[in-house]
């Protein structure tokens, strides 16, 4: 469940923060101010019988206690394990037996939640949501069946290369920082958590003062507002406060070899990136996507998979975090040509910055950053995701009708200016895992198994 939400976030997430770019009418957003004084962001769409609520409470992960890692992530998978009058399994097959999907998911910096229902249950939806977030129940034995779960998860993943890599990417990365912690926990944090541990994070996260909502589908206004009140009414006014210090990148042009005997190294790479906020954001999209985010059609791909055969796929992305600013990557490949694959990766990571861009390659990436945008509306779960993403990242209520010009706008001389800004080969930080030989230059081999 909480695999199935993250990556659903991660991506509604990554459309705001630019994978593409929004038509002139996407969603038309609303806002809705409930009787008691909640805001929310609506998109109304009569067009079927479904609502879709997507909602944060701003401080996740970041904010586990050190030695009591995946603190949030065990919370996430509690509260629908029985609350109110419901034990846990007559909680499920309430959700079950009417077609109710309500998960919870835990990120570095903000917990989050879905709920999705038909027209027809919408009241018994929206009270569930209600009583998860308000008298979940925490019982002994759904905590000890969800620690076991988790354990369980927990130990397949970590003989999982992709996750191998990007947890000793980001241990690499902010060794002093809770960014270098895992989100999931170890197996020795999450013996350590209690019951106490799970009801103090509700209660200092869980408050209307730290609550973001977007709500998508067939509601009107007029029906939200009570909705609101009767769900998230009861909630603390105010969340108990706290301060994540900026997260300061170490060992910048590192690269840590994690070994394990496995047919292909799978490498994830990064580097300080942009923030959200920032004026040349847009820019630094346009020139991502041109470097390794354009999937089939950027240079990374070109030179690393159609010209040389090195890898099946190559991609970069931006990841703009709230206490650190990246642009990050991965690309797995033979071990005996791993070495191989990295040169390239910096010689391209050089070269954009060096040689900047033509104004053919910019008009196409622009044509299709703006043009694709309208495909990742057609879902209402997937567009209340990114109304969330909206008013998390400060973008304002009319953002998707301006995103379109802010693309445009980018010239060539911008995207050389913040390539040059940004792409740096001699800071690209590097995690492999696999066996390669030859290894890369300056490699540092560690937790040899």
């Amino acid at each position: 469940m909480t695999t199935r939400f993250a990556a659903a976030l991660t991506v509604a997430l990554a459309l705001v923060l630019g994978i593409a770019a929004a038509p002139a009418r996407a969603a038309e957003v609303h806002e809705v101010v409930s009787p008691g004084g909640i805001t929310a962001w609506l998109v109304e769409d009569h067009s079927i019988p479904l609502i879709a609520v997507d909602f944060v409470f701003r401080g996740g992960a970041a904010l586990d206690p050190a030695g009591k890692e995946g603190l949030a992530e065990f919370t996430s998978v509690l509260l629908d394990e029985g609350a109110g009058d419901y034990d846990s399994q007559a909680f499920q097959r309430t959700l079950e037996d009417n077609s109710i999907q309500l998960g919870f998911n835990a990120g570095q910096d903000n917990f989050s939640g879905r709920l999705k229902t038909l027209t027809k249950n919408r009241d018994l939806a929206f009270d569930l949501l209600r009583l998860s977030l308000t008298e979940a129940h925490f019982g002994a034995d759904s905590v000890e069946r969800m620690r076991a779960a988790l354990l369980s998860s927990l130990s397949r993943s970590m003989e999982n290369p992709d996750r191998i890599a990007a947890q000793a990417w980001w241990a690499a990365a902010f060794p002093n920082h809770p960014y270098g912690r895992p989100v999931s926990g170890t197996p020795e944090s999450l013996a350590a958590l209690d019951v106490a541990d799970l009801r103090g994070f509700v209660d200092r996260r869980f408050a209307r003062d730290n609550l973001v909502v977007s709500v998508v589908g067939d509601i009107t206004p007029e029906a939200l507002g009570p909705l609101l009140d009767s769900t998230v009414g009861t909630l603390p006014a105010q969340a108990s406060s706290w301060d994540v210090p900026p997260a300061v990148l170490e060992n910048p042009g590192s690269v840590t070899v994690v070994e394990r005997a496995i047919p292909q190294s799978v490498v994830v790479f990064g580097d300080l990136g942009i923030a959200r906020d920032d004026p040349d954001f847009y820019v630094a999209h346009v020139m991502n996507h041109i470097l390794g985010g354009g999937s089939f059609n950027s240079r990374l791909y070109e030179e690393v998979r159609e010209k040389r055969g090195l890898a099946y796929g190559i991609y970069s992305y931006l990841y703009p975090l709230d206490h650190a600013s990246l642009i990050m990557g991965s690309v797995a490949t033979q071990s005996a040509r791993l070495a191989e694959t990295v040169a390239v990766l910096r010689e391209q990571w050089g070269r954009l910055a060096e040689e900047g861009v033509g104004e053919t390659e910019l008009d196409e990436a622009k044509a299709f950053i703006t043009g694709s945008f309208a495909l990742r509306f057609g879902s209402t779960d997937g567009v209340a995701g990114i109304v969330t993403a909206m008013q998390l990242q400060d973008l304002g209520i009319d953002y998707l009708d301006r995103r379109n010009a802010l693309i445009d706008a980018v010239t060539v001389e911008d995207v050389r200016r913040v390539a040059r800004r940004l792409l740096d080969p001699g800071t690209l930080t590097i995690t492999v895992v696999g066996a390669p030989d030859p290894l890369p230059d300056g490699a540092i081999v560690k937790n040899a198994e």
